[in-house]
């Protein structure tokens, strides 16, 4: 696959009925389904003022926040997952998505944008996620991403589109990770190692994302697992230490 930013990830050429995605309780989501939610949900976006220079915080593991930082991706942005409750200092903090009984939680900059998921909000100056992909336009214009933008942050670093490509090649060059295997993520999506590991390598070889979650919890629940050193031993045979993630 010919991949030069993220965003080539989730063109309409690659949306297929092919199993890309499995959530906390066991559910499955298609490519097409991907795709197309990825562009509804920048689309979305966009109208909370998500675009190339802000940085978007994504709080949770689950679908939506899959798709906030797809989103904010195909926008230029910047996710950082799980930041900070005080980010009031932040100058480029432009969105904030997260559960809408923890929105409140966060101090935002003078400015930034709520988007709550989950249930629907009642403050009238929350935007509500779920709504919004269920009514945006399922297309989204042709992209011209800089390789040298910046997709990631965990607060101390920034990655581009160019590094996380390149180390999740990498991973895809240090396994047999191969189409149809299941990588189930068990490390923070808060460290872009985990990112790049559990979800970009998975979507290069057009393998299965499995986020955690009770149903996902077996011994037979995927072919590879991205891990830290400190985690317990899991059970997959194709343990993927995020030490082994190089991201330079």
């Amino acid at each position: 696959m010919n991949v030069g930013t993220v965003d080539d990830l989730l063109t309409r050429e690659l949306r297929d009925d092919r199993i890309a995605l499995v959530d906390a309780t066991g559910r499955e989501y298609d490519y097409h389904w991907l795709c197309t939610t990825a562009w509804k949900a920048g689309n979305f976006l966009r109208h909370s003022g998500v675009r190339k220079g802000v940085t978007v915080g994504v709080v949770g593991d689950g679908p939506l926040a899959l798709l906030a930082f797809f989103g904010t991706t195909l926008l230029e942005g910047t996710t950082r997952f799980d930041p900070p409750t005080d980010l009031a200092d932040e100058d480029d903090f432009r969105t904030l998505v997260a559960p809408v009984d923890r929105l409140e939680s966060y101090d935002l900059p003078q400015g930034a944008q709520r988007v709550g998921y989950g249930d629907k909000p009642d403050a009238p100056d929350v935007h509500h996620f779920d709504a919004g992909l269920w009514s945006e336009n399922p297309s989204f214009p042709p992209l011209s991403i800089d390789p040298e933008t910046t997709i990631l942050t965990d607060g101390e670093r920034t990655v581009t589109h160019r590094q996380v490509l390149e180390a999740a090649h990498g991973v895809l060059e240090g396994t047999d990770l191969g189409a149809d295997d299941r990588v189930v993520v068990r490390g923070p999506l808060s460290d872009p190692r985990t990112v790049v590991a559990g979800v970009i390598a998975p979507l290069l070889a057009k393998a299965v994302i499995v986020l955690p979650g009770d149903a996902n919890d077996g011994e037979k629940l995927g072919d590879y697992a991205v891990s830290s050193e400190s985690d317990a031993p899991v059970p997959e045979p194709g343990r993927i230490d995020l030490e082994s993630v190089s991201l330079e």
